[in-house]
């Protein structure tokens, strides 16, 4: 069973107090303050080789570097402008005539490696175009068949000397969209021994809610939804504005240039790179329907399974789907465009040894019976519980320092439905996972992406500014006690290790400051 030591968080984004100290589960001792507030859903967080937090803001769509000593913000970028929709989100529906906000909106970023070293560039992934937009009502296609925006990639220069992000370049500006299910992370990473950029895509939540009766295709790798997709830091001389984008050497270049390196996701919106045991490996996180989140492996050309196979291949969606809907003017049993599992053991072996590739871990694999049950209540609205044992991973960090004992080569995971940072032990080669999933710096929040200091002590989270998600699942009930913030947990050392105790520590009702002190000490970083 997974270990429930928590910590309460129920602090404030007014900072008018001193730095807190909580305690993890393994007794580890975290010194707790806020970084930054009153940001509009901050949605990646970088520590750059400058020693400043790279930010983007969701649905301000800035970018930002933030001191992480003392949270003075610089804005770099503002791309608000560079969208042809408002925000919906902010505006009366007989304004809007319902229309929605996608899910996320400035959502990536990543940082050259020599940023600092005459590569100056910096990769961000946006929401540009809604193709309703101009249209009467919601601007989604009639009978449930989808709303749908496009994403850009772009690279910019960054500025040092005016703290400006300048020279847009756009690598792809083709990337298909919707209010759920974007993906949304950007990742620089070496495949022997070339960088290159890596970008998660949903799949646009076809076949659940309002894109109930969208098509699904997670599983053709001539469709970017639902795959991963792999492209140059640097252009190529291929001929073509986007071409030379695209590595030469990706598995599904045939009649054209093709961007997937894998495919049959969901909803991958973690990525991260490291060396263990002589290897370097790719980690994602992806969240699950029902249950099964999956933490992955991701290699070339592979298949992660989805809508066919939901977790592990073990069974437990068979004769169910990836969704359920009560809606009857959706297609098949389940009333969705998902396809029906008819068994899952079967899907993989028709997929192939060769491409079905199994997660590493699933959170958690729920019961046929549980499963069964729940889609017939939806279905056939009788369900009285939607509650279901899951996490909401919104991000991953592998966290390769020695500086917290116990913790070197550990998967990180922030959760959003979850409320909580998921710590899972990896054994020596970094194939598997060897412990059970421990839990860190529980609150009312939703943990949207994560950031290590480079001498390990010091972990950021950023804090989204909503309840609930910008797309129409993953609908949290409980409230948010703070909203919009960036959070330091800084390691101080270890707690009285004799006994576990009783019951977790919580941390003291009341707010946190925002100046210098022992939790941002730079000794600890």
């Amino acid at each position: 069973m997974k270990k429930l030591f928590t910590l309460i968080l129920t602090i404030s984004c007014m900072a008018n107090a001193n730095a807190q100290v909580i305690e993890g589960p393994m007794h580890e001792k975290f010194a707790v303050r806020i970084v930054a507030d009153k940001l509009s859903d901050p949605w990646e967080i970088t520590y750059g080789p400058d020693g400043q937090l790279w930010v983007t803001e969701a649905r301000g769509y800035r970018v930002s570097r933030i001191d992480p000593a003392n949270g003075t913000k610089t804005v770099l970028l503002d791309l608000s402008r560079e969208k042809n929709f408002p925000r919906y989100d902010k505006m009366k529906k007989e304004v809007s005539g319902g229309k929605p906000w996608p899910q996320g909106g400035l959502m990536g970023m990543a940082l050259h490696p020599g940023i600092l070293k005459g590569k100056p560039y910096v990769y961000l992934a946006y929401i540009y175009d809604f193709a309703g937009a101009d249209s009467t009502g919601n601007g989604c296609k009639i009978g449930e068949r989808g709303c749908y925006f496009t994403t850009r990639i772009v690279r910019y220069e960054y500025q040092a000397a005016e703290q400006k992000l300048t020279n847009p370049i756009i690598l792809c500006d083709s990337i298909p969209g919707s209010n759920d299910h974007n993906g949304g992370r950007l990742m620089i990473a070496p495949i022997n021994g070339k960088d290159y950029l890596f970008y998660t895509v949903g799949d646009l939540g076809a076949g659940q809610f309002n894109n109930g009766g969208r098509p699904n295709h997670a599983q053709d790798t001539h469709y970017y939804e639902g795959k991963i997709l792999r492209f140059n830091v640097e252009p190529d001389t291929d001929a073509g504005k986007f071409d030379c984008w695209i590595p030469n050497d990706n598995p599904f270049n045939n009649s054209r240039q093709n961007a997937v390196w894998s495919y049959g996701h969901r909803n991958a919106q973690g990525l991260s790179y490291a060396v263990i045991g002589g290897k370097g490996r790719i980690y994602s996180s992806e969240h699950g329907p029902y249950s099964d989140d999956e933490i992955n492996i991701v290699e070339k050309g592979k298949n992660y399974g989805h809508p066919l196979i939901i977790g592990y291949a073990d069974g437990n969606y068979n004769g169910l789907a990836a969704s359920v809907s009560d809606k009857e003017i959706l297609p098949g049993t389940w009333h969705t465009t998902y396809p029906l599992i008819t068994d899952e053991k079967k899907n993989a072996a028709e997929i192939g040894l060769a491409l079905y590739r199994n997660p590493i871990k699933t959170l958690y694999p729920n019961s046929h019976n549980f499963l069964q049950n729940l889609f017939e209540g939806v279905k056939n609205k009788t369900g009285k519980d939607t509650e279901w044992p899951s996490e909401a991973p919104s991000s991953i960090e592998v966290y390769t320092s020695a500086a917290i004992p116990g913790w070197q080569n550990s998967l990180l995971l922030p959760a959003l439905k979850g409320s909580k940072l998921l710590r899972l032990k990896l054994d020596a080669e970094g194939n598997q996972i060897i412990s059970d999933t421990l839990n860190y710096f529980k609150g009312n929040v939703r943990y949207r992406d994560i950031a290590v200091s480079p001498g390990g002590k010091s972990i950021y989270l950023a804090v989204d500014s909503n309840a609930i998600s910008s797309g129409p699942s993953a609908q949290d009930p409980h409230s948010v006690s703070y909203r919009g913030c960036i959070l330091e947990f800084t390691y101080v050392g270890q707690a009285d290790s004799k006994s576990v105790p009783a019951k977790p520590s919580k941390l003291p009702e009341g707010t946190i400051k925002r100046k210098r002190s022992a939790a941002n000490n730079p000794k600890y970083r």
